[in-house]
């Protein structure tokens, strides 16, 4: 991880992985929610186009997506790489949760409200080399007002959305078995 610190120097390896751990279980909220513009800002375009794809769907068949007593069990970061353009770190997590499907009525559909699923999780983030520094309180692009990027990365002032992807790591793919 050393080379990683040449470009990014405030980087530690324990603050990534409380981070990629914040943004698995908010990714999975925003799922139960349906409120994925509350993480926009941790993805990369093509994963939240995914999961507002999946969320469409649910809504269309009045269906909610339940994962219950979600946690993460295990973070490892499994490589890492250097392009001359990003930083890419490969993660695996062992989560485990209740994974059901009910209705909008809050009727039991199907999957398992009693045992938790353990599932092994592969993501990948990047982050720019040329990134822009990215300092303790964030400032909102549009008024300039101090902006909780953990929260749900939108100002509460003016309704813009503070982009990740020049200033953090984002999440640019996730795999599930």
């Amino acid at each position: 991880m050393n080379e990683i610190l040449k470009y990014d120097p405030d980087f530690s390896e324990s603050k990534f992985k409380t981070y990629v751990d914040n943004v698995f279980i908010q990714l999975h909220l925003a799922v139960v929610t349906k409120e994925i513009d509350n993480v926009k800002h941790f993805l990369s375009e093509e994963v939240y186009n995914t999961y507002k794809q999946k969320i469409e769907n649910l809504t269309k068949n009045h269906q909610i997506q339940m994962y219950d007593e979600i946690n993460v069990a295990q973070t490892e970061i499994l490589n890492y790489e250097i392009t001359n353009t990003e930083m890419i770190i490969k993660v695996y997590i062992l989560s485990r949760y209740l994974d059901y499907l009910m209705d909008e009525d809050a009727n039991y559909i199907s999957g398992d409200t009693d045992v938790r699923s353990e599932r092994a999780n592969y993501l990948t983030f990047i982050k720019k080399i040329n990134h822009k520094e990215s300092a303790s309180v964030r400032k909102c692009p549009g008024c300039g007002a101090s902006i909780d990027v953990n929260a749900n990365g939108k100002c509460a002032y003016c309704g813009t959305i503070y982009n990740l992807e020049d200033k953090d790591w984002v999440l640019a793919h996730i795999e599930t078995r």
